[in-house]
């Protein structure tokens, strides 16, 4: 019995462990990362890559835990987890102004088209976040997820990688492999149902894979 309770204990913590690897105040930056690694932009200076993807940092993952931690000091919601979805609301629209702003500084900084519809499609993928919280959960994890896939894929449509196909392929798959994980996690600790976590991974894929495609 303490065996079988161990395991469980065990399998809850792995879960927590994914659910903060791939939050959504960290999945756009790693999609950054990776498009600064494998696109022309590999070609600009370390030291500007650096510093585009430090200050994105900031905007969408610094500034939004800062506000959750005020709302959370002044009593505005009760969990940092934001485990009830009417405590979503505020940080959600808050994080929308901040992706909104990620993309001002894209566009402000002379970034390529394509880089900058990712970003805009992660702020639709808030927005819509958002609006759809109003009334029914849906997993912001997913959508962050579904977002660096579809950049992959993106850019792979677009012929803008600068490795090769066999890599290119390695990376789409690993994704789709660790939105099944995360998805997986998101559902063992019961912050969402099998619905809202494919609602949340479709909201990423098409919101960024709209805008990249149409815009970029």
């Amino acid at each position: 019995m303490s065996s079988h309770l161990a395991r469980i204990r065990l399998l809850d913590e792995t879960a927590k462990l994914i659910s903060t690897i791939f939050s959504p105040l960290l999945t756009p930056s790693y999609g950054l990362f990776l498009a600064l690694s494998i696109s022309p932009k590999v070609l600009d200076p370390t030291g500007v890559r650096i510093k585009l993807l430090v200050i994105i940092l900031g905007i969408t993952c610094v500034l939004p835990m800062a506000t959750i931690a005020v709302l959370h000091n002044f009593k505005l919601i009760k969990d940092k987890r934001m485990l009830k979805r009417e405590e979503r609301l505020i940080p959600y629209i808050a994080g929308t102004i901040y992706y909104g702003i990620a993309v001002w500084y894209m566009v402000y900084t002379h970034e390529p088209k394509w880089l900058i519809m990712y970003a805009a499609g992660g702020t639709l993928a808030c927005l819509i976040s958002t609006l759809v919280n109003i009334k029914w959960k849906i997993s912001a994890h997913m959508a962050g997820m579904g977002g660096v896939l579809a950049l992959l894929w993106q850019l792979n449509a677009m012929e803008l990688e600068v490795i090769s196909p066999v890599w290119m392929t390695f990376f789409i798959l690993v994704t789709i492999g660790l939105c099944g994980v995360l998805g997986t996690a998101r559902l063992l600790l019961k912050r969402h149902d099998i619905l809202q976590i494919l609602a949340g991974f479709l909201n990423g894929v098409l919101c960024v894979s709209l805008m990249m495609r149409l815009f970029g």
